[in-house]
């Protein structure tokens, strides 16, 4: 019984310390990178770095953001990964030192009758054997040190892989938050329009039974009171829905959440301002893109070292023995070293291929990096766009609301002077109510832009989530 053993004279030593590495070292690549934005707002602070959620000033946010660091389970599972890919990292490097195993083994056998001797030459065996091994390949070629190069960009990958998770988690959370708001917003402009128009039909109603409105009038009215309960149900139900995906970012099973302050009431956060070259820094899926093409590089050096000889040394020492009584002493020791060296002479292609495979996976890797860097500058354009062009339009928006209030007043006037028809206070009615719905849904674009170009800046923001403290779960069962 052998098993290979690597000695550590200073020889050896030398040779593996003067080994070469097969393969390509690592370059980041370079990249074509916009100067600027299109849309920039240099007047701003750069808070790309900040808890940016937090200048919302509404603490049931921050509370649900937190709740959802500590219970999503993709965050767990992104955790799980990065321990996962941290054993595949000690694995890979464990092939550096010597592998020390130890083993004692008995056997008992019987010699059967030949027929060219006599049956007093059948015998009863018994051996037992006890060793200690050692095993060691010299990485002379680089092979293991490629191997846990790939190793060790893997753990980062997956680190910035958690990262990117809790990115997505925090802005999800806050994106789902606001509209929520939104939606209760619009809830509350249709039960008021609800209430307005039942207190119109009943004065239509008091009116018709004393002979000052025709029936037709009576029914215009009634027809729009019972329009206004039918979206009720439709917003309550979005609600529902949208209560039940935020929970499940939270953790937990569908059910209410928490509000805090109204749509309207919510901070407005500063826009970011940053250079290209930040962004390449801090967004955590670059990094992870970027980790992934380490890994893949590596892997080309690992595949190349194949084509070299692998040397090793083989060792043992133990003892064998008939007896179990003389296992342990001086006549039943036995020892072994050796060398080892082996090197591919024809393998069909097989080395080849896998130096292919590998360099494809590097070219994709490559590509995807690139991509990468393309679409998060994408991202905060489109994110800086939205923003700009968003509060423009709510301006706009909100001088229409304010005008179409005022057309509603006017057209009550006229009726009730006997200038107009009811058709007239409909229109403007339902004007209003369309554009008091439009202006909330404005508002929320407002918001979600600026959580979009938080997210597609990355920033260090994200550390500071994933360092949050666990908190006492906020009920969420009240409204």
């Amino acid at each position: 019984m052998q098993l290979r053993y690597l000695c550590t004279v200073p020889i050896l030593t030398l040779i593996t310390l003067v080994g070469c590495t097969v393969g390509p070292d690592y370059k980041r690549p370079a990249t074509d990178t916009p100067n600027t934005f299109r849309f920039e707002e240099k007047d701003a602070k750069d808070l790309s770095n900040t808890a940016w959620w937090e200048q919302f000033n509404d603490p049931v946010l921050n509370e649900l953001i937190g709740i959802s660091i500590n219970e999503n389970k993709d965050i767990k599972i992104a955790a799980a990964r990065v321990e996962q890919f941290l054993g595949q990292l000690g694995t890979t490097r464990s092939q550096f030192f010597p592998q020390v195993n130890a083993g004692i083994s008995g056997v008992r056998e019987r010699i059967g009758e030949s027929p060219f001797t006599s049956s007093s030459s059948q015998s009863i065996v018994n051996e037992y054997q006890a060793a200690l091994s050692v095993s060691w390949e010299i990485d002379l070629f680089g092979k293991l040190r490629r191997q846990t190069e790939a190793a060790r960009a893997n753990v980062l990958a997956s680190e910035e892989g958690r990262r990117a998770t809790i990115l997505t988690l925090v802005s999800s959370v806050a994106l789902s938050y606001i509209n929520l708001r939104n939606l209760d917003r619009q809830l509350e402009i249709a039960k008021d329009t609800a209430a307005s128009r039942r207190n119109s039909f009943q004065v239509f109603k008091d009116r018709f039974e004393g002979g000052t409105v025709s029936e037709l009038e009576l029914a215009q009215s009634q027809s729009e009171y019972e329009a206004s309960l039918i979206s009720i149900p439709q917003i309550e139900a979005q609600i529902a829905q949208q209560e039940d995906a935020l929970s499940i970012l939270l953790g937990r099973n569908p059910g209410d959440i928490y509000r805090g302050g109204k749509l309207a009431d919510l901070g407005l956060p500063p826009v970011p301002a940053g250079l290209p070259s930040q962004l390449l820094e801090r967004r955590p899926d670059l990094r992870q893109a970027e980790q992934n093409l380490i890994a893949a590089n590596a892997i080309i050096g690992a595949a190349r070292a194949q084509y070299f000889p692998s040397i090793s040394l083989t060792g043992l020492l133990g003892s064998v023995s008939s007896e179990f009584s003389n296992l342990f002493t001086g006549p039943a020791k036995a020892w072994s070293y050796g060398a080892n060296i082996s090197m591919p002479i024809f393998t069909g292609g097989g080395i080849a291929g896998q130096v292919k495979q590998a360099e494809a996976q590097q070219q994709q890797a490559l590509l995807q990096y690139q991509k990468s860097i393309q679409t998060a500058f994408q991202e905060v354009s489109d994110a800086l766009i939205t923003h700009r062009k968003a509060r423009e339009q709510l301006a706009v928006q909100g001088r229409q609301v304010a005008t179409l209030r005022n057309y509603v007043n006017l057209a009550r006037l006229r009726y009730d002077n006997g200038y107009t028809s009811y058709i007239e206070v409909l229109d403007a009615e339902r004007s209003l109510f369309n554009a008091e719905v439009a202006y909330s849904q404005t508002q929320n674009a407002v918001y979600a832009s600026l959580v979009n170009l938080y997210k597609a800046m990355g920033g260090g923001w994200v550390a500071e989530a994933g360092s949050l403290d666990k908190k006492e779960p906020m009920p969420v069962t009240q409204r």
